[in-house]
C-alpha cells in the first residue's frame, strides 16, 4: 500500500477550513484540504445570516470576542480588495420594553471592551426615523455591522489557496486514522481513496470535528468535547422590504433571537429560532411560523398574516447543550491535547464567518509551534 506523506492537511472545506488552507499556503506550507461533501461550504458556512458581526455579545477576552474584532477588520479589507459583494449596512438592537434596556446597556459595555466602541444610543423617535416600521422604546445602532456574499468569500479563499500552491479535494471524507511517530495517518475515502500521513493536521470539520477526532487513534478522548446541534429556521418575507438596516431583538435562548436580515438584493429573512436536534437534518418545519409571527410582531407590529414563507434551515455546532451559557470557540494545539502537529477547532458557530481570517491566523501560528 502506498502512503502519501504531506506537510499539512486541513480537514473541512467550510469558510474556516478554506481560510486555514489559504493562511498555511501563504506561509509556504505544502497544504492539502479534504472536504467530505461534493462542494465547499455546504453546511454551517452557507446556512446562516451572512452577517459581519461587530462583536457585541461575546465575553471580553474570549476567543470569540478577540477573533470577531480582528476578523471583522480583516474581512472588510479582504472583501474590498477582492471585490466581493458586501455592505456595511448597520443594525439596530431594539428594546421593546423598559425591562430590556438593561440588556442594551450590557451590550454597549461589552462592545466597548471588545473593540466595537462605535455603538450609538437611539431613543424611540431616533429609531423611528431610521426604521419607521420598528416599534421599540430604545435601541442601539451598530454602524460596523454588515452583510456579505458568503459563497463569494469562500470562492476567493479557495482561489487564493490554490494560487499559493494548496491542493483542494472535494468528496474526500476522512474515514479514520491514527497518531504515529512520523505524523498523523489518515484513511481517506471517496474520490481521494487512499492513505496519507500529515505532519500537521488541522481539524476544521465543523459539526463533524468531534467525530473526526474520535476516529483517530491516539487523540486523548478526554480532550474531545461533547457534540450538540442547534437548528435554526429562516422564514422569508414576501414582497419588498420595509427595512433598510438589520434589526435584532434582545438575545435569548441560545441564539440572537429572530432578527431581520437583509441579503445583498434587499430581500428580508427572519431567523433563526433555536431547536436542539440530535442529527443533521435540514428539513423545514412550517408549523414554526406561528412562533415567528409572534416574535417578529414584538418589534414589527405591521407584519401581515400570510406574509412569511419558508426559507431554509441551518445547524450550529455547539459544545454545550440547552440551558447552559454559550461556550467560547475551542481552539486546541499540542499543549492542550498532547498530539504533535494537531490543531482542533471545536464549536465554531457564529461569529465564525466574521472571525474566519483571524482564526486562520491563529491556526497557522499554532501549526508552527
Amino acid at each position: 500500500m502506498t502512503v502519501e506523506k504531506l506537510d499539512a492537511v486541513v480537514v473541512g472545506g467550510g469558510v474556516v477550513g478554506l481560510a486555514c488552507a489559504r493562511a498555511l499556503a501563504l506561509l509556504g506550507r505544502e497544504v492539502a484540504l479534504l472536504e467530505a461533501e461534493k462542494d465547499f461550504g455546504t453546511h454551517t458556512s452557507s446556512r446562516n445570516s451572512e452577517v459581519i458581526h461587530a462583536g457585541l455579545y461575546y465575553p471580553p477576552g474570549s476567543l470569540k470576542a478577540r477573533s470577531c474584532e480582528r476578523g471583522r477588520r480583516a474581512l472588510y479589507a479582504y472583501l474590498a480588495d477582492k471585490g466581493i459583494p458586501h455592505r456595511r449596512i448597520g443594525k439596530l438592537i431594539v428594546a421593546t420594553s423598559e425591562a430590556e434596556i438593561a440588556s442594551l446597556e450590557s451590550y454597549k459595555k461589552t462592545a466597548h471592551a471588545n473593540g466595537a466602541g462605535d455603538l450609538e444610543w437611539l431613543d424611540a423617535k431616533e429609531a423611528y426615523r431610521m426604521e419607521p416600521e420598528v416599534r421599540c422604546v430604545r435601541a442601539l445602532f451598530s454602524p460596523s455591522t454588515g452583510i456579505l456574499d458568503a459563497h463569494g468569500l469562500m470562492r476567493a479563499l479557495a482561489q487564493d489557496a490554490r494560487e499559493a500552491g494548496a491542493s483542494l479535494a472535494r468528496h474526500a471524507p476522512v474515514l479514520g486514522g491514527r497518531v504515529t511517530g512520523s505524523g498523523i495517518e489518515l484513511r481517506v475515502g471517496g474520490d481521494s481513496n487512499g492513505t496519507l500521513v500529515a505532519r500537521t493536521l488541522v481539524n476544521a470539520a465543523g459539526f463533524h470535528a468531534q467525530s473526526l477526532a474520535r476516529s483517530i487513534e491516539g487523540i486523548p478522548p478526554a480532550s474531545i468535547p461533547e457534540t450538540f446541534y442547534a437548528k435554526g429556521h429562516y422564514f422569508v418575507l414576501k414582497g419588498p422590504s420595509p427595512f433598510s438596516h438589520l434589526v435584532y431583538p434582545v438575545a435569548s435562548g441560545g441564539g440572537l433571537g429572530v432578527h431581520v436580515t437583509l441579503d445583498l438584493a434587499g430581500h428580508v429573512r427572519f431567523g433563526p429560532d433555536v431547536t436542539w436536534v440530535s442529527t443533521i437534518d435540514y428539513s423545514f418545519d412550517e408549523s414554526r411560523a406561528s412562533a415567528f409571527y409572534a416574535a417578529i410582531r414584538r418589534y414589527w407590529a405591521g407584519l401581515r398574516d400570510g406574509a412569511l414563507e419558508p426559507g431554509y434551515t441551518g445547524i450550529r455546532p455547539k459544545i454545550v447543550g440547552p440551558g447552559k451559557p454559550n461556550a467560547d470557540f475551542l481552539l486546541q494545539g499540542p499543549s492542550e491535547h498532547g498530539v504533535p502537529g494537531l490543531v482542533n477547532l471545536y464549536g465554531i458557530e457564529s461569529p465564525g464567518l466574521t472571525a474566519s481570517l483571524a482564526l486562520a491566523d491563529d491556526v497557522a501560528a499554532l501549526a508552527r509551534s
